[in-house]
């Protein structure tokens, strides 16, 4: 009986320990993409350079870290309360709206100082897509901000969707960047190995915003039964 007692006791703290690592390593893969992308592209050195290290900040950096301030394990803030929390992850997720927006009107306008076609490629569509769906669901989000806006509305089903929609829009984002790792700009700039390092980063970072979202409204679900 000692036996088993210890060995569910062990079971949460491990648990919690691979929790806290796995985000604390997402923050860290997210800075260091980010920062990576910055470096090869040299924002400035010409005017297509802005697209990537925009996209990048907005989606690698900027969308991860709005989802992961809910995050029980890695949140930075988790002692401020639910409501600023909201606040603040609205604010980031504005900031990555503002530079996707930014990176699209860099790829737009260079494609069209060189005569080329616009959207043309699963890149470029599936990228505008995400752009048009992080701006609704950021529109969206103002009535849990404002809750006075959601009047008629139960705040806990709009939040459930706003979380469900929201892992969508994460994961588009996240399949724009490997298709954009796998422009003729970036295999060119980069050997093989670090191309499956670079790839692997949006990737596990997925896997742990899938993890967090599905398992907080699971949790949600086993208290309300």
């Amino acid at each position: 009986m000692v036996h088993n007692h210890r060995e569910a006791e062990c079971e949460p703290r491990i648990y919690g320990f691979t929790r806290t690592a796995s985000a604390a390593l997402t923050h860290f893969i997210c800075f260091v993409f980010t920062v990576f992308i910055a470096v090869l592209s040299r924002p400035g050195s010409s005017l297509f350079s802005w697209h990537p290290f925009f996209m990048t900040l907005a989606f690698s950096f900027f969308m991860t870290e709005a989802i992961l301030l809910f995050s029980p394990h890695g949140s930075p803030i988790k002692r401020l309360p639910h409501k600023t929390k909201g606040r603040i992850h609205w604010i980031l997720q504005c900031l990555c709206v503002s530079c996707a927006v930014l990176g699209l009107a860099a790829i737009f306008y260079n494609k069209h100082l060189n005569g080329k076609a616009h959207f043309t490629s699963w890149h470029g569509l599936l990228g505008l897509l995400t752009l048009c769906v992080v701006g609704l669901q950021s529109v969206a989000a103002v009535p849990l901000i404002y809750h006075s806006l959601a009047k008629g509305w139960s705040l806990a089903k709009l939040k459930r969707y706003h979380a469900a929609s929201g892992l969508v829009t994460y994961l588009l984002g996240g399949a724009s960047l490997l298709l954009g790792l796998s422009s003729a700009w970036f295999t060119a700039s980069v050997g093989e190995y670090t191309w499956y390092l670079s790839a692997l980063c949006p990737a596990l970072t997925a896997l742990v915003i899938m993890n967090q979202v599905t398992s907080a409204y699971v949790a949600k679900k086993r208290l309300q039964s």
